[in-house]
Formats: structure tokens, sequence, C-alpha cells
């Protein structure tokens, strides 16, 4: 049986249940370093039931608050912007310093000539950055982010992605039709590899994965394939990442508690955000980042690896129907179409879990005794 019901899946009750005792208390992705360079940059998110602005202030500093109005609570920013001055309400103009100080109510000289701003300033919030990527918190007082991360460090790639480039075309946002969790567990489940994507992640050795959880954080790794590791200068579709050590090659695909997947390779680095919208519905922001090389060089490494992927057409049945998610040569199309339709399954009277299931998947069995012992820790 699994750890958690279906209900976990499918009602609004436990969906609130995990904005309000799992979102609104860990650390959530919002950005890179880079998305933010001038001072009055700025950047929303959503962590459970709140949503926060982090903004580079004119000491060169971020700072993080509650995107929420002290008037009347309406939100103040919106989504992303560039060198803001102030802090504006477009409800009624109540505008706040880079810091979050009120600095002016359009009534107060004439109406509240006592009023006393400093009682007013915005809801501060935690902010930091790890791995080049920029994280907030809802509480002011929150767990450091290196104490969060740290234990998972060690089952990292040697990556640095300060040192990557996201190219033109890198960021994709999917929504799929199913229950967050069940995209995580896609994501952690490795016994699939070898058989969904058999036609599309053939260049890794999935019979040598090393999984495991440090904490909450799920690691894995696993090493090239032979006939692809090779000759991995030519075989490689991108140019190489030049600071990872030749023993350290390989994919590292761990999933951050909650929602955030990395995923790293010998090529490229990326981000796995997963994004709660409904009990059965969530949306997978994709960031990726490569080697800072010329357009020339690019391409060249694509030419060259064609004689390694030119009798892969990542067609599973064969049926050459390239509306067929399984005939698309796309491995994310392959994970949403089985996501969306475990979700389905979930509907039907006849639904239930195998009973190896738990031997042959245990990262997901543990994933959802990890989500469980959260909720029931913060509540």
């Amino acid at each position: 049986m699994p750890v958690l019901p279906i209900e976990a899946y499918t009602s609004q009750e436990w969906f609130n249940k995990e904005q309000k005792y799992i979102f609104s208390n860990t650390w959530q992705f919002a950005g890179f370093i880079e998305d933010l360079n001038e001072p009055g940059d700025y950047l929303t998110v959503q962590a459970g039931l709140n949503n926060i602005l982090v903004i580079y202030g004119e000491d060169q500093q971020l700072k993080a608050f509650h995107n929420v109005c002290r008037h009347r609570g309406t939100q103040l920013l919106r989504a992303v912007g560039k060198s803001k001055k102030f802090i504006t309400c477009p409800y009624h103009d109540w505008t706040y310093t880079l810091d979050g100080e009120l600095s002016a109510v359009p009534e107060r000289k004439t109406q509240f000539p006592d009023l006393d701003m400093s009682l007013l300033c915005l809801h501060k919030a935690s902010v930091g950055v790890w791995r080049g990527m920029i994280f907030v918190h809802p509480d002011a007082n929150a767990e450091s982010l290196s104490n969060w991360f740290g234990g998972i460090e060690p089952y990292l790639g040697a990556h640095q992605p300060e040192k990557l480039v996201e190219y033109e075309g890198a960021r994709t946002r999917h929504e799929i039709n199913a229950n967050w969790k069940i995209v995580v567990e896609n994501y952690i489940d490795g016994y699939h590899l070898a058989h969904l994507h058999s036609e599309t992640l053939f260049m890794y050795d999935h019979r040598k994965q090393q999984t495991g959880f440090v904490g909450n954080h799920f690691y894995f790794y696993e090493p090239l394939a032979k006939d692809y590791g090779a000759d991995i200068q030519n075989n490689s579709p991108y140019p190489l990442i030049d600071h990872i050590p030749p023993e350290k090659i390989g994919a590292y695909v761990p999933m951050l508690f909650p929602n955030l997947g990395l995923s790293e390779t010998e090529s490229t680095w990326s981000i796995f955000h997963i994004i709660p919208i409904a009990p059965d519905k969530c949306v997978v922001e994709i960031r990726s980042k490569i080697m800072p090389v010329s357009s020339w060089d690019f391409a060249a490494q694509e030419w060259k690896s064609w004689n390694y992927f030119k009798s892969r057409q990542g067609d599973k049945y064969k049926t050459k129907d390239k509306n067929d998610p399984m005939a698309s040569g796309d491995f994310m199309a392959e994970d949403i179409y089985v996501c969306e339709q475990q979700q389905k399954s979930l509907q039907s009277p006849y639904f239930s879990v195998g009973a190896i299931a738990k031997d042959l998947e245990k990262s997901v069995y543990q994933y959802q005794r990890n989500v469980q012992n959260y909720i029931e820790k913060q509540s």
C-alpha cells in the first residue's frame, strides 16, 4: 500500500494543507542571481500561502518582503520588473523604499500629520543564494539556506552554475494535468528510466544508479553508458562542461525537498521547478545552462554528435506518429503522458498499487513518508 492516501493527490483539503504546512515553511526557488542586476530589479514568487518579492537594493544586496501593502493588503509588484526606484501600491499609491520602509502616504500631511511610518514597513521574508540560485522563505528568521541544503552538497555534481550561461530558448514551461507529487515521484523513480525512456535516455547506464536521501532531499547519480562515454568528446550533443573532472562525469538528478529538481549532466545544468496549481494540476518550469561558447562551437559539437544519435529516432513503439508522446523523441513528453495517465487512473475503482512496487520504487515510498512526516511536524 502507498504511504499517502489517494486523497493526497485529488482533494482540495490535502492541497490546502500542503500549501500551509510544506510550501509556506520551506525554502523555495525564485530565480538565478543574474536575473537581478541593477538596483530596483525585482522578481516575485509564490511560496505556499505567501507571495514574496525579491529586490536588488541600492546597497547591492538582495532583500525579500511579503508582497503585500500594509494598508489594504493589495499585491504590490507583479511578476518580474526592472529598475524600480520605489515600491508603490497600485491601489492607493502607498509607497515604500527598496528597504521596505514606508516612504509616502498621499494623505499623510493633511489628514495624518502624526503618523509613525516606521510601524508600517513591509513584512520581511528571508532570501539567500546557493549555487547561483536565489531562494526565499516566508519566515524572516528561517533556518539558514546553507543548513537547509548543506547535507546534500557532497552528492551533487561538480558543476558550477555561475560559470555557465542560460541560452536562448532554454526556458520552457509545461502545464501538467497531474498532482505535483506525481511529477516529483516520476522524477525520482529510477525504475522507469530503462523502460519508458529506452529510446530517449539511452546515453546513461541505468543499471548502476546510486540513490538515497539526505534528510528530506533525494540524490541520484548514474554513469554514462559505455558506448556513449567511450567517445564522449564527439558524442555529446553540446560542448562538455570543462570544469567537471572526468571521473565525475555522469547524470546527477537530485530532488531538493519539496519540489526543485536539478539535472546535472556532462554538458548541461538545469533546474526542474514543480509548481502546484491545484490538486490535479501543476506547472513545471525548466531553465537550462551550458558552456559559454560561440554559436559556431555549439553547432560544430551538434554536428559531431550526429553520428552517435543518427540511428536513434526516439520512437518507442516505432509508430512514426509524431503526435504520439511515445514517438516524439522527447523524454519530457513521455513523462508528462504517464503522469497525466496516473492522475486519471486515481478516479478508477480498480486503481491500486502493485505488491512489489515497494521494492522496485523505494525512493517513491520514502518521499511519501517525508511529505507525511513534514506535514505532521509542522501541524
